[in-house]
């Protein structure tokens, strides 16, 4: 699968290299999902650069962690994986002792985060589509998974084992963390159809940075905020939309994490807690056009932030949407398996 194709880089990326300085994290994160401009204050302050190295896959990220000898400092993951990863050992314990910052963190997001990262960014999985091809916003799944003709080879999906589900189970009317063997199958039935429609399997950030495909893509499975992304990236102000389908969304919370074999883990710490600040959070969240955990932050946001439904989800679709819960062995094993089949179907 395309998106597989980013593993050997950032794996050589961050085992080979050798050139950067002693004073130096290595950050494992999304591309576009920190102002840069947060982490120049950080290194104009301390004298220390943050190194980031992008993944474009949950399954890509998780790769790099489970290797002992990956030189990531901090990582940003999922709250399954933070969980995960946190019981191994892999990610450290914080709380407000060595992360100062987390009490402005309500004890329902720092819970969801395991008690090993700090609540960073969160939001909702829906459909971003272009504005300037279809003629209405997509209202349901339905029109991602069974799209019009006109959109077949204009769709791009995404082949990470959790993700990629959310749209055909939701459609189905099941849950998103389904362990179940045969709701799976029908959930592959949907994909199967899908697939003569699908022009990538390649998360639509880095397709969008791909001149192979990206002009052809009008419609995609993607996160909230993904829209002002792509319209950074492919000069499209405005064009790129985002919708919530009416049945039903994951609604997401990443956590940042400290490694807890890092050579540098008080500096990793001292950056986590920075960036977890008041003002660090808030500036973050209005560069990225996304929703901040933090109390303290979103006081300092202005109120038309505070009140768009764009970036804040309203209520109702909240209480439609579910959270990613830990999978059984054998679930990851059969979703990865289905998923490794979809480009035989294309």
């Amino acid at each position: 699968m395309q998106g597989r194709t980013a593993i050997p880089a950032l794996l050589a990326t961050l085992l080979f290299a050798t050139a950067a300085p002693a004073e130096t994290l290595n950050l494992l994160i999304w591309e576009s999902y920190i102002d840069q401009k947060i982490l120049d204050r950080w290194s104009s302050i301390t004298g220390v650069s943050v190194h980031q190295v992008y993944y474009d896959s949950g399954d890509t990220r998780d790769e790099v962690l489970a290797d002992p000898n990956s030189r990531v400092d901090l990582v940003v993951t999922g709250e399954n994986s933070a969980a995960l990863f946190g019981r191994k050992g892999v990610l450290e314990k914080i709380d407000e002792t060595n992360v100062a910052s987390l009490r402005d963190y309500d004890e329902s997001w720092r819970k969801r985060c395991s008690g090993r990262g700090l609540p960073y960014l969160w939001g909702t999985m829906g459909i971003l589509y272009r504005s300037d091809v279809l003629a209405e916003a997509p209202t349901s799944w339905q029109d991602l998974m069974r799209p019009a003709a006109a959109l077949s080879k204009h769709v791009a999906m995404y082949d990470d084992h959790n993700e990629a589900f959310v749209a055909p189970l939701m459609l189905l009317g099941q849950s998103i963390n389904t362990n179940d063997s045969s709701t799976l199958k029908a959930a592959f039935t949907l994909m199967k159809e899908q697939a003569p429609s699908v022009l990538t399997y390649e998360y639509i950030i880095s397709a969008i940075q791909n001149p192979a495909v990206s002009k052809d893509i009008y419609m995609a499975l993607g996160y909230s905020g993904d829209q002002h992304v792509l319209n950074a990236k492919a000069g499209t102000p405005g064009v790129w939309r985002y919708a919530v389908p009416k049945e039903g969304t994951l609604s997401w919370l990443d956590c940042m994490s400290v490694v807890a074999n890092s050579q540098n883990k008080d500096r990793a710490l001292a950056l986590l807690d920075y960036l977890g600040s008041p003002g660090s959070a808030a500036a973050n969240a209005l560069a990225l056009n996304m929703p901040t955990a933090s109390r303290a932050a979103h006081a300092l946001l202005p109120e038309e932030v505070r009140s768009d439904p764009a970036i804040y989800p309203s209520p109702d679709i909240l209480a439609k949407s579910q959270y990613q819960q830990e999978l059984s062995t054998e679930s990851v094993q059969l979703r990865r398996r289905i998923i490794s089949t979809l480009a035989n179907f294309q």
